[in-house]
């Protein structure tokens, strides 16, 4: 561990020597604006100083995003409106939402372009094709049409939470479909002969070749399904006029100004992401012990 931790703690200071230098540099320019309305002079220490605690700032300082997070984390009941905790869960519900969706119809896709060539002909092209799209300028359609179909009535819930799912659905199938097309065809011809001389049925293939050598894959696959899906889920809280969520906090502190809210949403979205991807190799180690593979 101690092999391990030294090099991300030398890159993480790096990092913060870094952030702390150009939020002086970028900082700056403030403070002598400040000091010319009153015709003073800033040393280089008054200035370093000023930089560090501007009240919107810029670039804030490491040590202003880590109190503005602590604060949204652990400062606010987990009920309240303004705790990061509260938003979190709103954003990680369509999170979970649409990587569930993304995966059923990436898996589903996946197994019908191994087995029958025609999807592969028809269906992959238009899967590759799809992922040229900026979300951006497809989410606020996906709002749209939910809200004119009607999909959040028809599935008992909210047309907003409806089009956060689909959005986050649509950019995390993507890898799942990719991981699982590698996988199942990754036996090599050899094994396959083999099942083959054993008389073995489609369905067997399947269940005891195919699926078990995919689930390295998979589970590939699934970490960056579950960071896309959350990207997703933030992305479609942003054309939905949303008061709930990371992303809709994001963009209430870009419209009033307040760059400490919107860094320590950032930083709030960047540590969901880690325990879902934590969750996922959680669940990849619990596969793993019950298909009987090493460590």
């Amino acid at each position: 561990m101690k092999g391990k931790a030294i090099p991300v703690l030398i890159v993480l200071g790096i990092i913060l020597v870094i952030w702390y230098l150009c939020t002086v540099w970028m900082n700056a320019a403030w403070v002598y604006d400040q000091a010319g309305r009153t015709g003073r002079t800033v040393g280089f220490g008054e200035l370093v100083q000023a930089t560090m605690v501007q009240e919107r700032p810029m670039l804030p300082a490491p040590h202003q995003v880590a109190a503005a997070l602590w604060d949204g984390i652990a400062g606010q009941a987990v009920t309240s409106k303004r705790s990061l905790v509260y938003h979190g869960w709103v954003t990680m519900e369509a999170t979970l939402a649409g990587f569930a969706l993304g995966i059923v119809l990436g898996v589903s896709l996946a197994v019908g372009i191994v087995y029958f060539r025609v999807m592969e002909a028809t269906v992959m092209p238009w899967a590759v094709i799809s992922q040229t799209i900026p979300i951006v300028a497809l989410a606020p359609m996906i709002v749209v049409l939910s809200n004119t179909l009607s999909l959040g009535e028809a599935l008992g819930l909210e047309n907003r939470l409806v089009s956060k799912t689909i959005i986050s659905a649509y950019l995390s199938f993507f890898p799942v479909l990719v991981g699982m097309v590698k996988g199942l065809r990754s036996p090599d011809a050899m094994q396959v002969d083999q099942l083959a001389t054993w008389n073995a049925s489609g369905w067997q293939s399947f269940k005891y070749l195919r699926l078990p050598s995919s689930m390295p894959y998979f589970f590939a696959s699934l970490k960056v399904a579950i960071a896309a899906a959350l990207v997703g889920a933030i992305v479609g809280e942003l054309p939905t006029g949303a008061v709930e969520g990371l992303g809709a906090r994001m963009l209430v502190a870009s419209q009033f100004g307040q760059p400490l809210l919107m860094w320590a949403s950032l930083f709030a979205a960047a540590l969901v992401a880690g325990m879902l991807i934590l969750g996922v190799g959680a669940i990849q180690r619990a596969a793993d012990r019950a298909m009987g593979v090493r460590p």
